[in-house]
């Protein structure tokens, strides 16, 4: 029996119903951290971006006749709306980029090999992806942020329909292949490193063929990414569980040098 007074061992504890659980360690604790961290950036890119999309999808499309967009601008509060859901863009783009980061480094964190093509075709389509969000939003924003912010005539209503197919072009054309793009590389580094279950990654692949070669400029198209994105996040928290670094007989990689100097 041992002795009275004897410390217990600081990696396990003894619930109440006596069973002992060990400690996982730091560097499981790290990877849930950074799983959780995917998650949260996740659904707030999700959520911050359709709520953008649904303030600006209040402005006339392009295919409005001339009288619509000029009483858009003039009569009733539309504007004021749109001009909220540009001010909401940054911090989706901003969401987004903190969710590509984790995930990065959440795979880069996990056993395995990976070829370096997908890493960095995944951190160039995403960064291209908010320049196009931010560039985009902006064009087709742009004139309910002049009437709002000031006292300055009307523009054509040519002018108005020339900067929303200049917003459409550079969300719809260049920004939805840059997502699928991201779903590709994405799918393919969390795919090698078992993080998603076959039929989530078979929905990432079908999901940025269909932005690949999407041709239409409906807004609803651009639910697609984030849904993913929220998919995603999800799947990563779930899966990545305390025991992940002993999953299929993988162990964590080892800590930085480590080694006693001797004189």
């Amino acid at each position: 029996m041992p002795r009275s007074g004897t410390r217990s061992s600081t990696r396990s504890r003894t619930p109440p119903g006596g069973t002992v659980r060990p400690d996982p360690g730091p560097w499981t604790r790290e990877i849930r951290a950074l799983a959780r961290a995917v998650s949260v950036s996740g659904i707030l890119f999700s959520g911050l971006f359709v709520t953008s999309l649904v303030l600006m999808r209040q402005a006339p499309g392009l295919d409005a006749a001339d009288h619509v967009y000029a009483s858009f601008y003039t009569v009733g509060r539309g504007n004021v709306l749109v001009t909220a859901g540009l001010y909401f863009v940054p911090f989706a783009g901003i969401a987004f980029l903190w969710h590509m980061g984790a995930t990065r480094t959440l795979v880069d964190a996990l056993p395995g090999s990976a070829s370096e093509v997908p890493r960095w075709l995944q951190v160039t389509s995403g960064v291209l992806f908010v320049c196009m969000l931010f560039a985009g939003t902006a064009a087709a924003a742009g004139v309910a942020l002049l009437t709002v912010l000031s006292t300055s005539p009307l523009p054509d209503p040519a002018v108005a329909r020339t900067l929303t197919s200049v917003g459409y072009g550079m969300l719809f054309v260049f920004g939805v292949r840059a997502a699928g793009m991201y779903m590709i590389t994405t799918t393919t580094l969390t795919r090698r490193r078992a993080l998603l279950p076959r039929w989530v990654a078979l929905l990432g692949y079908l999901g940025a063929t269909f932005l690949l070669v999407s041709t239409t400029f409906h807004p609803a198209t651009l639910t697609v990414f984030p849904a993913w994105v929220l998919l995603l996040s999800g799947v990563l928290l779930v899966k990545v569980s305390p025991r992940h670094a002993a999953h299929r007989g993988r162990t964590p990689p080892p800590p930085p040098d480590t080694a006693e100097e001797h004189p």
